[in-house]
């Protein structure tokens, strides 16, 4: 049996009391580069997402959940995204918010817990994701977290006026 409890954090589904984070966090221009965000979101849209987050997996193609501390903090999201039954397999990300809440072993904790819902439950046979190259910090969590690399797209992204490449991680079950 697993659950999406673990020693240092559990995962969550989105509640309307996050609206706070969820605006903090789509509104970080220092992530927009990894979320491919380009504007601004407003409160009222983002509270429209939440009040449509409870769908499932299987309608939306998608799940997000909250990654909370012991203490129930909120310290980032978790998503599968891509998500494709026929095929079993889905997109996963991570965002940790703080860099004070980096380093600590939630991302980690969290990525196991996901995958082992993803395996489990949802029978999915393999999880991919996309990093950038200058990433190391995720780049380490992923490939710790049996994680391949599998493939490297080149110049994928603009950054700040440059071509940043992007590299392709798998996990097969």
């Amino acid at each position: 049996m697993y659950s999406l409890n673990g020693e240092k954090v559990f995962l969550r589904a989105l509640e309307p009391s996050d609206l706070d984070f969820l605006y903090q966090l789509e509104n970080n221009v220092a992530i927009w580069e990894i979320s491919g965000t380009t504007t601004p979101y407003s409160r009222q849209i983002l509270q429209l997402y939440l009040n449509n987050a409870h769908r499932d997996i299987y309608d939306v193609k998608q799940l997000r959940l909250c990654v909370c501390t012991s203490d129930d903090q909120v310290v980032g999201l978790i998503d599968l995204y891509d998500f494709d039954p026929k095929n079993k397999r889905a997109g996963i990300g991570i965002i940790i918010l703080e860099n004070e809440n980096r380093n600590l072993g939630y991302g980690a904790e969290a990525l196991e817990l996901l995958c082992r819902y993803a395996r489990v439950t949802l029978e999915i046979h393999q999880l991919y994701c996309s990093i950038l190259d200058d990433n190391s910090p995720s780049i380490r969590l992923f490939e710790k977290s049996g994680f391949s690399k599998v493939g490297l797209k080149r110049d994928w992204i603009v950054s700040n006026g440059k071509f940043k490449n992007e590299i392709l991680f798998q996990k097969i079950f």
